[in-house]
């Protein structure tokens, strides 16, 4: 056997003599397979606990079906000795047969720092899928990743789909997709599973930093299991949300269909259409058309759309900015065009 696949019988030792982990495999493998089909992918890796344990699942599941897998890890360099501790991780999995590829961002991150540095991070890998020709990304998002995307668009007063949260996979440019195995697990299952097979885990010192909304909401969900509001309790509420927002996608389909005109050059929408519609669902045609215009990974706020509705409604003939977009109303069509272009 290689040195590179020496330490794989380790993994599946543990595999064999652990239930836990044994049954979070099957689970995990039963859902790659059905949504990969055995194909290769990228594994996204931080080197928090959730992420380790899905590095080691994955090196499993590509020994076990003879799958092309890249671990990959993007220093942002945000903290000082972020090099240092990319290197610790790679060191780690090192010893357990994985091979990680570190990938420096040199690109400046000043404000937004989770959000525009997970932009980037999905930039990034996506650049290294079309180079590797995959098609996948997978992230190590669990049912406590869930909660707190719940509670921080509850915070921002989102709609359905917002609150609805992460879906299993999520479609990326280029043909590429996002997706999460883990969301029904819990964050301590996959903190169980990394320190059985790596005997250490690397903690994150923003975790605990109080100036990220996401480290409020974490503390938040703590107080609310306290108060009886428990772990599975949130979960099926955001299940329930998801039943609802999958009618509400049927709907939203056929009115795109009927109010949205892609253009090469500019989106137009048919506002004698759109405007008659409930305010849930024009809020979503807009969204949806600036988003996939402007080609980002997030649609804008909605808070900025509404108020963008609010003007439109108002007026006949105007322009407007969003979401690195010229909006134009002329009639009853709403034209989207690049900000540099009208």
């Amino acid at each position: 056997m290689s040195k590179k696949n020496s330490n794989a019988p380790n993994l599946k030792g543990t595999l064999n003599q652990n239930k836990k982990i044994s049954e979070i495999y099957l689970n995990f493998r039963s859902k790659l397979i059905k949504t990969l089909n055995r194909k290769m992918f990228v594994v996204a890796v931080s080197g928090g606990p959730d992420s380790l344990a899905l590095a080691a699942l994955s090196q499993i599941y590509k020994h076990e079906n003879n799958t092309k897998v890249f671990f990959v890890l993007i220093d942002h360099g945000i903290r000082s000795n972020s090099k240092t501790e990319a290197k610790l991780v790679k060191k780690l999995l090192n010893k357990k047969g994985i091979s990680l590829k570190i990938i420096r961002n040199n690109q400046k991150i000043k404000k937004n720092i989770q959000s525009q540095a997970r932009t980037i991070r999905y930039k990034m890998l996506a650049d290294f899928c079309r180079k590797r020709k995959a098609k996948f990304i997978l992230t190590g998002h669990h049912s406590d990743d869930q909660i707190e995307t719940f509670l921080i668009r509850l915070s921002r007063g989102s709609g359905i789909q917002g609150l609805s949260s992460m879906s299993r996979m999520t479609k990326l440019k280029n043909n590429i997709s996002l997706v999460r195995p883990l969301l029904e697990f819990k964050k301590s299952d996959l903190i169980y599973v990394a320190k059985k097979i790596f005997n250490k885990i690397f903690k994150d010192p923003s975790n605990k930093n109080r100036k990220y909304l996401r480290t409020r909401m974490r503390h938040l969900k703590k107080e609310l299991e306290k108060s009886g509001i428990n772990h599975e309790q949130i979960i099926k509420s955001i299940n329930n949300l998801a039943s609802t927002k999958d009618t509400l996608n049927s709907y939203l389909k056929r009115v795109i269909k009927l109010c949205v005109i892609k253009k090469k050059k500019e989106t137009l929408i048919n506002l004698k259409e759109l405007l008659f519609e409930p305010s849930e669902i024009k809020l979503k045609v807009l969204s949806y058309a600036i988003k996939v215009f402007s080609k980002s990974y997030y649609p804008p706020r909605s808070k900025k759309v509404l108020n963008l509705l609010k003007q439109i409604s108002l007026t006949k003939s105007t322009k407007f900015t969003l979401g690195g977009c010229l909006l134009k109303r002329s009639g009853d069509y709403l034209h989207i065009k690049k900000e540099t272009s009208l």
